[in-house]
């Protein structure tokens, strides 16, 4: 079975399309949803729809954590709240999965819209995906050893999937699937869409020169 974790905080508006979207799928599986504290209806959208609700502290670090900590599967598999997944994810995780050198690994990813800023990012990923850079927005899977081993994800404010990919890859391989999820390009909207991309590699440098994930996410605002 794969257990689907999905953090949410404040997410009204996306998360009943995407819990629909992921009961959807065919396959063995559980869906949890975490909630880090929303103070709109997205509790009330998600019972229902998730076979467990889960409420913690804020954060998405700790929220992944508890869900998988909750988590019967024998595969992880984390999507995001604005994320939506091809209709045949499982299968395609369990396919990647059949070989046994393989720990865990993430879809491709294409931005919702046709705005500016979602087709600079579609053509973005893929070229960081090539630099070894793995975010949360791509659906990251694990097999729940592998996780384990790894002590799961880290409480930071940011970049806890970047570490967790990193601790993934010391377990076995990390694949890339070729299908894509589609997400939201929320974040890069009705703003400078090269502001925001300068300042976010910015934030990255400075976390691989070892400045604390902490003290990064304060400096970025959209932390969820």
């Amino acid at each position: 079975m794969i257990s689907i974790v999905v953090p949410t905080l404040n997410e009204e508006v996306s998360i009943t399309r995407t819990l629909a979207a992921l009961n959807a799928l065919a396959g063995e599986k559980e869906i949890i949803v975490v909630d880090g504290g929303s103070t709109d209806a997205t509790c009330d959208r998600a019972r229902g729809l998730a076979d467990k609700l889960l409420q913690t502290e804020p954060g998405r670090g700790p929220q992944l954590h508890a869900g998988a900590c909750a988590a019967r599967g024998s595969v992880l598999w984390f999507v995001h709240a604005d994320t939506l997944p091809p209709c045949r994810a499982l299968a395609e995780i369990e396919r990647a999965l059949n070989d046994q050198s393989t720990a865990g690994g993430n879809f491709a990813i294409v931005f919702d819209g046709c705005t500016r800023a979602a087709r600079s990012m579609s053509i973005i990923y893929p070229w960081l995906r090539l630099l070894g850079l793995c975010y949360g927005d791509a659906a990251i899977f694990v097999r729940r050893p592998a996780y384990e081993a790894t002590g799961g994800f880290r409480p930071y404010a940011l970049f806890e999937d970047l570490d967790l990919v990193k601790a993934i890859k010391r377990q076995g391989r990390f694949v890339h699937l070729d299908c894509a999820v589609t997400t939201s390009s929320r974040r890069f909207e009705q703003r400078n869409f090269a502001a925001v991309w300068a300042h976010w590699i910015s934030l990255q440098l400075l976390y691989w020169l070892g400045v604390s994930p902490d003290l990064l996410g304060r400096w970025y605002r959209h932390v969820r």
